[in-house]
């Protein structure tokens, strides 16, 4: 930034409120050369004790009351006596120039702390540091929103009412329905199932229909290796049974996914880490990773599952903590990446051992921490019987909607091919069974209750 350049700042900042509101929070000290750096301190100080502008006459006492090396004085004087002009300039210019000023200065100064990081001049501090002193010194922008003026902003609040939101729909009429056309991005859902009932075959369905619409989708999996995960979505796109894929000749295989890749433009990236071991700083170090080496930025990210990934913030390790902190510490993780990186984020959850024989899951079922359901955007139950078994149904329960009224079409089937790895709309008749209430009982059935197919 020129000298001149940072006395029109100082100067617009005791003369223009509004650009001073907008930009003060972002302008540190030492972004400015020292003689406009002993100035910006006394109007920094002024505003913070007394939450005004500061007036030239104000600054010149408190100039003469400060501590100024010789060396600096004849600089700092001059800026001083440049204040009586407020200088009429674009404001949008200015505020862009000034932002521009600001990140060049973050990102130096923050390349500077990281050598001496290196050298280590810095004990105290840490070469993991690094990643994290960039990126702060990258993410600088001038917000100059406070929120929401509910009388002065009506027209843009309208707008957003008509306006046609991305959501990642699903290939299942049913769900299609309960979340108005799918989920957004920015959001965590949630699949409860017990144990062998469907969650990861669930996410691995919808996965493959994510690629099938064109999305970029990675598949995170700290359960099934890579390739197991793969298998399952093979049998679900290419149309073939699990235990039949090893049958096919290697030609007949390579053919049936070049015929696929011609018709998407989406991605599918499957990536493993030991159960465990994973939180939200592994994945978004990946996702950082990905998009430098692949250019790869996901829609949706599949994470199966959610308690089986450690936290960044608490370790679960030696007994300290307790399992509710942790998974929803987990959860709110996994949720703020979804917001930082912009995309919609699927997981699952077991259900408590007494939630396995339930025909009718709860909330309250949720395994080990009630805070995964209180963090989760849309959470839903998977409940199998031996009857839906027979029929190749299974029965979906609303647990918590942020997208609908989650108590219209609260329970619904849909039809489930295992071999296939796939789940399909069924005829509405199917419907029969969500008409009247469930009641929760040990045994998996559904007694009184006509299923029919």
């Amino acid at each position: 930034m020129s000298t001149q350049l940072q006395t029109t700042v100082l100067q617009k900042l005791i003369h223009d409120e509004k650009f001073c509101r907008k930009v003060l929070p972002f302008i540190k000290p030492e972004y400015f050369e020292a003689g406009h750096r002993q100035i910006y301190k006394l109007v920094l100080s002024f505003i913070a004790k007394y939450n005004k502008l500061p007036t030239k006459t104000a600054l010149e006492i408190d100039f003469q009351g400060s501590d100024i090396t010789e060396e600096t004085y004849p600089a700092a004087v001059a800026v001083l006596n440049s204040l009586d002009t407020n200088p009429e300039i674009e404001e949008n210019w200015l505020s862009a120039n000034t932002e521009k000023w600001c990140k060049d200065r973050a990102v130096f100064l923050a390349v500077m702390e990281s050598i001496q990081i290196i050298d280590g001049k810095k004990k105290d501090v840490g070469q993991g540091s690094i990643p994290s002193i960039l990126q702060k010194a990258l993410s600088i922008n001038f917000d100059n929103s406070v929120g929401h003026d509910y009388l002065s902003d009506a027209a843009s609040r309208y707008d957003f009412y008509h306006k046609i939101e991305d959501k990642m729909p699903f290939d299942l009429e049913m769900f299609n329905t309960i979340t108005k056309g799918g989920v957004p991005r920015k959001t965590l859902s949630i699949c409860l199932a017990g144990t062998g009932v469907g969650k990861s075959l669930f996410m691995c369905h919808v996965a493959a229909a994510a690629l099938t619409q064109g999305r970029s989708v990675l598949y995170i999996t700290l359960e099934m290796s890579e390739e197991r995960i793969a298998e399952r979505i093979d049998a679900n796109l290419l149309n073939v049974q699990i235990d039949q894929l090893n049958t096919l000749s290697k030609d007949l295989f390579v053919s049936k996914v070049n015929k696929l890749a011609a018709t998407t433009v989406g991605k599918l990236v499957i990536k493993e880490y030991p159960t465990a071991s994973a939180h939200s700083g592994h994945f978004r170090a990946l996702l950082n990773e990905l998009k430098l080496k692949k250019d790869f930025k996901p829609d949706v990210i599949f994470i199966d599952y959610l308690n089986i990934c450690s936290s960044e913030r608490i370790k679960g390790l030696g007994g300290s903590v307790n399992t509710y902190s942790l998974i929803k510490s987990i959860a709110e993780e996994l949720r703020g990446l979804a917001v930082e990186f912009d995309v919609a984020i699927f997981s699952a959850t077991q259900t408590t051992r007494s939630g396995f024989s339930n025909t009718d899951l709860e909330l309250s079922d949720t395994s080990e921490s009630f805070g995964l359901p209180a963090t989760a955007d849309f959470m839903f139950a998977l409940i199998s019987t031996e009857e839906m078994e027979k029929l190749g149904q299974l029965m979906v329960k609303q647990l918590k909607n942020r997208y609908n009224d989650s108590s219209a079409n609260k329970r619904f089937v849909i039809g489930i091919d295992r071999s296939k790895m796939r789940l399909y709309d069924v005829e509405n008749k199917a419907q029969t069974l969500t008409k009247g209430p469930i009641m929760k009982s040990n045994a998996r059935d559904f007694s009184g209750f006509k299923i029919e197919q």
